[in-house]
């Protein structure tokens, strides 16, 4: 029975996808680890530290398939060290002559903080994948939605008129940002590990930079200016990065979960027979895929703070807080993956309730354009006076369930500065969304081409 939804053989698709639970399963970080050995290694032998002999055989016994995982678990709980066993087990594969020279230099953290990083490498582009993809629909769906006009909402609350595109474009354009985070960060948090005991690099002497330097290459990471065992900034800022786009996803499926709601049912998400939004009341077809989304988001945000934590650390090594780096890191990137996954098959397939939509736009009979009632009679009384007249008018009509118009067309302060014609100009809704199809326009510009 497994303990954690990712890890559930029942559950485990709706929090994460096995492209992503692939990049932190055990055999990958094993194999990351033989590599970090293998390039350390290599770039060794290029300076003359390890006999070329010995490097080349370990660079062909670094395989993951090679290794006894049996041992290696065992070995953990036997020596309480989270990388010993590991080491012995990689050097009785490589045989005692070649075996001797693994590690040589290294501190467990580098080892273990590089092979991380090579997780985190591997997970950025799953996660930049996604966050193109949902990009690239929003601006779709935007496009599609952009003169579709409805009623804006604030504080729960009809406001002023809208477009779908408009609001859809606001999600693409927070996903272009995080686009740039992502690509940002790299130099900062994809940059590899090697710098000895107690971060000074002297068990290799004056060529101790020249071989961080050499292994981080071989890697494909970026090579650190000073050591960071104690500095985890880089994570922490990862690790808020996956939060804030969680923040997006999460966002967006609450939006879906409010606009589903029976007295608006404006969107929903894709029904087809077979789906049951209920056990016990036939009739629901409730936001149940939003609604994972969003509590796998809530999820991603709470287990990312463990990152800030970590990152007070004291003197050169602390493995108290280290050690959560080693949960929190997979868990984020797995769910928030999953997340993005689910939300892509929710864009695909929306459904855009236009009628409804429209019947909404008109429910408050008016009221949803007081502004530009006011601001139309404010060229005449001044704006504040306008808006004194307008609240009067807006309060009786609200309060007697009446049409704005009527309330209006009985008070001579309106009448009298204000023809009828105009007035029904300026109470249609969808003479009033602004700037709505240039803002789509300039989102779609500007990402269209990622």
């Amino acid at each position: 029975m497994a303990s954690f939804v990712i890890d559930s053989k029942m559950f485990c698709n709706q929090y994460g996808t096995p492209e992503m639970r692939a990049v932190f399963s055990d055999e990958q970080l094993v194999q990351n680890w033989v590599d970090c050995w293998a390039a350390l290694a290599e770039a060794e032998e290029s300076l003359g530290i390890v006999p070329e002999e010995a490097a080349k055989h370990i660079r062909e016994c670094a395989k993951w398939e090679n290794m006894d995982m049996d041992s290696i678990r065992e070995g953990f709980v036997t020596t309480s060290h989270p990388l010993m066993p590991q080491i012995r087990e990689f050097e009785r594969v490589c045989g005692k002559k070649a075996g001797g020279w693994i590690h040589w230099g290294a501190t467990t953290q580098d080892i273990m903080d590089t092979a991380v990083v090579m997780q985190i490498r591997d997970a950025h582009k799953i996660i930049t994948d996604q966050v193109k993809a949902l990009l690239r629909i929003c601006l779709e769906r935007a496009k599609e939605n952009k003169n579709v006009a409805m009623a804006g909402r604030t504080h729960g609350q009809h406001a002023v008129p809208i477009t779908l595109g408009y609001k859809i474009a606001i999600w693409a354009d927070e996903l272009g940002r995080h686009l740039e985070r992502l690509e940002e960060g790299e130099s900062r948090y994809l940059t590899g590990q090697l710098a000895g005991a107690a971060g000074t690099l002297a068990s290799l002497g004056e060529q101790g930079l020249e071989v961080q330097d050499r292994m981080c290459r071989i890697l494909g990471l970026h090579t650190p200016v000073s050591t960071w065992h104690v500095a985890r900034d880089g994570f922490a800022e990862f690790a808020s990065t996956v939060a804030i786009i969680a923040g997006t996803v999460g966002k967006i499926a609450n939006e879906f979960i409010n606009l589903e709601r029976t007295e608006i049912c404006e969107l929903e998400e894709s029904f087809s027979m077979g789906k049951v939004g209920s056990s016990t009341m036939p009739h629901k077809r409730n936001p149940m895929v939003c609604e994972n989304i969003l509590a796998t988001c809530r999820i991603v945000q709470a287990n990312a703070v463990l990152s800030y934590g970590a990152m007070i650390q004291e003197h050169e090594r602390d493995m108290s807080f280290w050690q959560t780096e080693w949960s929190y890191i997979p868990q984020i990137c797995i769910m928030l993956d999953g997340a993005m996954s689910m939300m892509k098959e929710i864009l695909n397939s929306m459904i855009v309730r236009k009628e409804q939509i429209h019947k909404n736009l008109y429910m408050t009979r008016g009221l949803i354009v007081s502004e530009r009632v006011m601001l139309t009679l404010g060229q005449y009384l001044g704006r504040q006076d306008a808006h004194d007249v307008i609240y009067e008018a807006t309060m009786k009509a609200f309060e007697e369930d009446r049409m704005l118009k009527e309330v209006l067309k009985e008070d001579e302060r309106v009448t009298s500065k204000i023809s009828e014609e105009v007035l029904d100009e300026v109470l249609e809704p969808m003479n009033y969304t602004g700037c709505c199809h240039k803002m789509v326009d300039r989102v779609v510009a500007k990402w269209e081409s990622i």
